[in-house]
């Protein structure tokens, strides 16, 4: 007993440490770095925001594409390892080439980020699978907690070694760059010991005649045949489909906000995202704590009215300390909301469908963050153009003035935000109507089932 105690524990720090590198990516690409260099330096005009939101649409269209059928091979195969690690070499080694990325390169600079980005999505359904072979039922949500605290905290520390070196090396775009490569080999590192620390418990369900596509047709059919037995879960994915909207698009607009409506620099926003990332540990151990004491769906509930008040106030703010304390509460709240939403996946999950439903999971994250990103972007860059051709329609300023350039993208960015909170809204509203009790117990008898029980 004591011997595998210690292959659990072993186990589940594999599986964080894992997280600890993968959130480098989220806290240097799409957070503190990458986002705002392409906005600013490559392409460097309003319509960067559209372009970055369309980036990100892309990439979440095929990941939403793929994601159900991986899922499902990976579950059948007992090869989630495997495939885990064919998306992280996809992730690592085109976050690396984003270096190769300078002013005017945006085909590159999207194209490279796009495969980085499905790299890094998918990467995830795999990594959320192998939860079950980590954790025992009793300690799932403990174990989901810890590794978003965990894994933020690994973007702290990639966030600092960037931030020092830029500090040494103020206004120089090669370091800039090279913060992605730093970030690239970061990832790598902490995703070897998932490699030799975690041991897929069943044994792959070999089918003679049969290859991996048609089983994965085959049985995602099923799935969706059988749904009906899972009423709860469909309702849930239906809630995320909309409040996911919201955190995607906050989480990738972030640092563009910061830049566009407050003039942050460099260094200010890297040193924002770490207060983020330091209130994204404190929510995601409080959350796990929170959600074991009152239920997942009601702690779900909290956070997302959390976030919703943090959003809706960055409408209002108009200082950089205020962003500071609105990004900290935010991400003290998104916390809650991303860690609680998977952990409520394994709640809702038969036993041994768990990867296929975080490939449903990932479907309906990856179907809604198609259309938050895009519409946060062309949002703030349309009403940009638009109030910007009114002024010069009227003879109020002169086409191409850098002021009313700069007035009216940031007018756009400040409207642009309410799309983030009516999607959160909306979300929270129909997750009202799950119930966490009845989903269990679906899950319970549908595993039975499967069991011959």
């Amino acid at each position: 007993m004591t011997e595998q105690r210690t292959t659990n524990k072993r186990a589940q720090w594999a599986w964080y440490f894992y997280d600890f590198g993968n959130s480098a990516y989220a806290a240097v690409v799409l957070l503190a770095v990458y986002s705002v260099y392409f906005k600013e330096g490559v392409v460097a005009s309003p319509e960067g925001s559209a372009l970055w939101g369309l980036a990100l649409t892309i990439a979440m269209l095929v990941v939403a594409v793929v994601s159900p059928f991986l899922g499902t091979i990976a579950d059948y195969s007992q090869r989630k390892k495997l495939f885990l690690f064919i998306a992280t070499g996809i992730a690592v080694t085109f976050t690396g080439l984003l270096f190769f990325v300078q002013k005017g390169d945006i085909f590159w600079g999207m194209a490279l980020f796009i495969l980085a980005e499905i790299g890094y999505r998918s990467g995830q359904v795999f990594y959320n699978s192998l939860l079950v072979d980590v954790a025992d039922p009793d300690e799932v949500g403990r174990v989901s907690g810890n590794g978003w605290a965990i894994g933020s905290i690994g973007g702290i520390i990639c966030l600092v070694i960037v931030l020092v070196l830029i500090q040494m090396n103020p206004g120089n775009t090669v370091i800039v760059r090279f913060s992605l490569v730093i970030t690239a080999v970061y990832f790598a590192l902490f995703t070897l010991p998932t490699l030799f620390w975690i041991k897929e418990k069943k044994a792959a369900q070999n089918k003679v005649g049969d290859n991996y596509f048609k089983i994965a047709v085959q049985r995602l059919k099923h799935t969706i045949q059988s749904v009906r037995d899972f009423k709860e879960f469909l309702k849930f994915m239906v809630a995320l489909l909309i409040y996911n909207d919201g955190i995607i698009a906050a989480l990738d607009f972030a640092a563009i906000v910061g830049a566009v409506l407050f003039g942050v620099t460099d260094t200010q926003l890297i040193i924002f995202v770490i207060i983020v990332q330091v209130t994204n540990v404190i929510g995601a151990y409080a959350y796990a704590i929170i959600g074991e004491r009152i239920g997942y769906k009601n702690s779900l509930v909290q956070s997302l009215l959390l976030m919703v008040l943090a959003i809706g106030a960055m409408m209002f703010i108009n200082s950089v300390e205020a962003f500071f304390i609105v990004g900290a509460v935010a991400g003290f709240a998104m916390a809650g909301v991303q860690s609680i939403s998977r952990t409520l996946v394994t709640a809702f999950a038969p036993a041994s469908k768990v990867a296929e439903f975080y490939g449903f999971f990932a479907l309906a994250g990856r179907t809604s963050s198609i259309i938050g990103p895009g519409v946060m972007g062309f949002a703030a860059s349309g009403l940009s153009a638009w109030l910007m051709k009114t002024l010069v329609d009227a003879n109020l300023v002169a086409a191409g003035n850098l002021s009313a350039v700069s007035v009216t993208e940031q007018i756009g960015h400040r409207f642009a935000i309410v799309t983030i909170v009516i999607f959160l809204l909306v979300g929270l509203m129909l997750l009202l109507f799950v119930n966490e009790a009845l989903g269990r117990q679906a899950a319970i008898e549908a595993e039975d089932r499967y069991n011959g029980n």
